[in-house]
């Protein structure tokens, strides 16, 4: 199935495309690729906040990019490994029987799914600017991604992998 598709598909029901996900195989190259297209996402969506605040402060776009571009291509993946470990721990000591490699990519996709509203968030921040909006589609992004997170990572801790 097309990632697209699987984005869409789980937005109706994220376990089992997660399931899916995990049924073809431990690929850490495939982690790897999930993370970095749902970092590199997120690094777009950045671009009409930041040329927002580029041009309200009279101040150069390049170096605000170069920042976010560090932050989410270089420094996000590293602590999104670290988060999920983590959840591995807290899911294991909670009975849990996955891998690290399902921790991990219930986090990675979770990333990935959701960011089609981390797109709208960076549109709605871009244009509209703070306010009521960008508040609501950002508690929308963050309850999607913790829903993507939590019902993936409870799928990939039921049955060892």
């Amino acid at each position: 199935m097309a990632i697209t598709q699987d984005i869409v598909a789980t937005y109706r029901g994220p376990g089992k495309v997660l399931r899916r996900l995990l049924d073809r195989g431990q690929r850490e190259d495939r982690a790897l690729a999930i993370l970095m297209a749902g970092c590199l996402v997120v690094f777009v969506s950045q671009w009409p906040v930041l040329a927002r605040r580029a041009h309200l402060e009279q101040t150069e776009l390049n170096p605000l990019l170069g920042g976010s571009l560090l932050a989410w291509l270089f420094i996000a993946p590293l602590v999104l490994y670290a988060l999920a470990a983590l959840s591995h721990m807290v899911a294991r000591a909670l009975g849990g029987q996955g891998s690290h490699y399902g921790a991990r990519l219930a986090l990675f996709w979770a990333l990935l799914a959701a960011s089609p509203l981390m797109l709208l968030n960076g549109l709605v921040g871009g244009f509209i600017g703070p306010g009521p909006a960008l508040s609501l589609v950002g508690f929308i992004w963050v309850v999607l991604f913790l829903w993507f997170w939590f019902a993936g990572l409870r799928e990939a801790e039921r049955v060892p992998q």
